[in-house]
């Protein structure tokens, strides 16, 4: 992903264009794309505005409308597995996730589900 331009490269194109350089020349002379300035006088002119907004889409998940309903399943049935939980979201409520989003979205709700199966403990006997 590219890195955002420096605030210092932002203000100095705004203040050329804003001296009466238009946005294309001080694209040219700065090195940046002219639709960028274009978009960075425009914003200056507008709102004032000079700062980078933020990049990307903040992280959703397909499962948080339905974050009560799986704590419920896990209040109810502490022992739940994530397969039983992928079966009841698709039996009851129609969503189909993979039980790698199921583990995430607990995960990011500080939950952790792991079971382990029960294993005969060894014997330890005398040393001879």
């Amino acid at each position: 992903m590219a890195r955002a331009y420096s605030q210092d490269l932002r203000d100095r194109v705004i203040d050329a264009a804003l001296a009466g350089v238009p946005a294309r020349q001080a694209a040219v002379r700065f090195g940046v794309g002219i639709a960028t300035a274009i978009v960075w006088v425009r914003r200056a002119r507008d709102t004032g505005e000079r700062r980078a907004r933020a990049q990307g889409q903040p992280r959703r998940s397909k499962l948080e409308p339905h974050r009560a309903f799986l704590l419920g399943l896990i209040e109810a049935t502490d022992d739940i597995t994530l397969v039983e939980m992928q079966e009841r979201l698709a039996a009851e409520r129609g969503l189909r996730a993979s039980v790698g989003t199921i583990w995430t979205f607990l995960d990011r709700c500080d939950m952790t589900v792991k079971k382990r199966p029960l294993m005969q403990r060894s014997r330890v006997g005398p040393m001879s």
